[in-house]
């Protein structure tokens, strides 16, 4: 009897005979390069490229890790797309989460290729590129889930798909080497908020006519099982409503799950609640998605922040954003009182509606203790069913790998521990291990009718993104803030006569971050005794290059304070000439 690994080489190769015998032996092979959003959650952005020709797939960002001090954001690295930017044909877009087109208007500023995405995405791209003042300039295209486009040498076909954002789209992208499908971001949603599940069809067709290679979402990979529907997060709404009584109910989700907010206001409507929004991205998607459609909010029920003193407890929600704990977001700033518009009180239901990104979980912990001190009731998502994901589970997963029958499989979109889940996955549907490839950031593989395999490198990782600076800040000034937040500073201030060289006046020592001067005479004395000999021996061994007379002065301090306190300060000698 046949294998099943046996079957789905059979299969590829009589689905494609037809192909291959129009247009005889593939000579050149379509290249992928991941310039982010494998092992890694966030800062998706994967490139395409045939015979000359390249188009990108997202461009987002991923949130700074807590030991990237003072970082706002982290994109992918532009180089490679910068090299090649003549041969770029197009930028195509899965769906409007931060994750997929947070990083597009840094990407613009150095290669201004067309855009395209559904309406909604475009909606929220449009918000973004005129913050960055480059809305006049970008050239961006609507297109709707079942739409055919070319781009260069690629024809490219648009498949709608469930996510926790409407118009999530995959993509097919169809070659001389054949056709590969980019599912984005997706779940099996039988029950949407807005009535259109994905489109198995398309993809079982697309089976039947021959898919080279999957790319597919691996988040959820782990997870056995189905995704629990967007529509029963309603369910708990309604329950949580009713619990709340009187109180005022606060509610903190993503901004642009719009199917969730959607549900929120149809709960504010049924309990004769106003609704005030709370957060910057909450009021632009928000206003993104009532004026295309995508929200059904009924005239006058929102209400400006401004405003909600003049209502009682009981005739008011409250949207905000903040549901994974972020320092300077609406939520935090509310749970920790420094809020200008709202004040948390005994009073009040917060309802936290999402699931911790990893890394998030402390900052989340952190925010929900602050609200619960302030005497709100805190309800997240492990009490009640308060989320769900926007993500494929298991069987899910294995249903995709079923109607798509691909020959080559790459799972994409998560850590480690994901991929190789999504692996064993594809395995047990009967795709051979040899036909799988597990990659990385910064690599390229090459697929071919005959094999798929790592061809070479990309210059590829994290562009830290600081205030207006891009890229500025880099490994060397993460480990000196690092080091600073850690153990402060030490700053050794001398005057010195520019002809003769001997000390006018100091060393003073002045210290930030390390120990309390008053508290701590005898190392600060130490320190200045250290630095007078350092320098009065440079002078002494006829030495006057002041970079050399700091660095001698730096050792030497430095070696006292270890020695005494077991730390290692920053030790910043400044050498004044008088």
């Amino acid at each position: 009897m046949p294998s099943k690994k046996n079957n789905y080489q059979k299969n590829y190769r009589r689905r494609n005979a037809s192909r291959k015998k129009d247009s005889g032996t593939f000579q050149l092979p379509l290249k992928v390069s991941f310039l982010g959003g494998l092992n890694e959650i966030g800062k998706n952005m994967t490139l395409f490229e045939y015979d000359g020709d390249m188009v990108i797939l997202d461009c987002g960002l991923s949130f700074p890790e807590p030991e990237m001090l003072g970082v706002d954001i982290v994109i992918p690295d532009f180089t490679y797309v910068e090299r090649n930017k003549d041969r770029i044909k197009g930028i195509i877009i899965t769906h409007g989460h931060e994750d997929h087109i947070g990083g597009l208007a840094y990407l613009l500023k150095i290669v201004n290729k067309p855009v395209y995405g559904t309406p909604l995405t475009i909606g929220l791209i449009k918000g973004k590129l005129e913050e960055h003042g480059l809305l006049s300039s970008a050239e961006l295209h609507e297109i709707e889930a079942g739409d055919r486009f070319k781009l260069g040498k690629f024809d490219i076909e648009a498949i709608h798909v469930n996510h926790s954002i409407p118009d999530a789209l995959a993509f097919a992208l169809t070659t001389d080497v054949g056709t590969v499908i980019h599912s984005g971001d997706l779940k099996i949603d039988t029950t949407p908020v807005d009535g259109r599940m994905i489109d198995l069809a398309r993809f079982a067709e697309l089976g039947k006519e021959g898919v080279l290679c999957y790319f597919a979402d691996s988040t959820n990979a782990v997870k056995p099982g189905y995704s629990a529907s967007e529509s029963s997060v309603g369910d708990s709404f309604d329950r949580l409503f009713k619990a709340a009584g009187d109180r005022r109910v606060i509610v903190a989700t993503f901004a642009s799950n719009i199917h969730r907010v959607q549900q929120v206001v149809n709960q504010a409507v049924a309990t004769g609640r106003k609704v005030a929004l709370s957060g910057r991205s909450m009021e632009h998607v928000m206003a993104v998605g009532q004026e295309l459609g995508y929200l059904d909010v009924p005239d006058g029920l929102i209400i400006p922040l401004d405003q909600i003193s003049q209502y009682p407890d009981d005739q008011l929600v409250l949207i905000t954003t903040g549901s994974q704990g972020e320092p300077m977001s609406a939520l935090s700033r509310m749970a920790f009182s420094d809020h200008r518009k709202v004040r948390v009180t005994p009073n009040d239901y917060v309802i936290i509606s999402a699931t911790a990104i990893p890394g998030n979980e402390k900052m989340v912990g952190r925010v929900v203790d602050e609200l619960m001190k302030l005497g709100a009731e805190v309800v997240y998502e492990r009490m009640y069913e308060i989320h769900v994901s926007g993500h494929a589970n298991q069987e899910e997963l294995k249903m995709m790998l079923g109607l798509i029958r691909p020959k080559y499989f790459v799972p994409v979109h998560g850590e480690q521990k994901h991929l190789q889940k999504h692996k064993e996955l594809a395995e047990k549907m009967g795709i051979p291990s040899e036909n799988i490839i597990i990659t990385d950031i910064g690599r390229t593989i090459e697929i071919s009718e005959d094999e798929m395999k790592v061809s070479g490198t990309v210059p590829a990782g994290r562009v830290f993104v600081d205030g207006i600076g891009v890229g500025d800040v880099g490994n060397v000034v993460m480990r000196d803030r690092k080091r600073l937040a850690e153990d402060g500073i030490i700053t050794i201030v001398v005057a010195m006569d520019s002809a003769s060289g001997e000390v006018v006046s100091g060393p003073d020592i002045i210290t930030r971050g390390f120990v309390y001067v008053r508290e701590s005479e005898d190392l600060i004395m130490d320190s200045q005794e250290a630095a007078m000999w350092a320098i009065e021996n440079c002078l002494d061994n006829d030495i006057r290059d002041w970079a050399t007379i700091k660095q001698r002065v730096r050792d030497e301090v430095s070696h006292v304070v270890y020695d005494k306190t077991k730390r290692s300060p920053m030790i910043l000698p400044i050498i004044m000439e008088v």
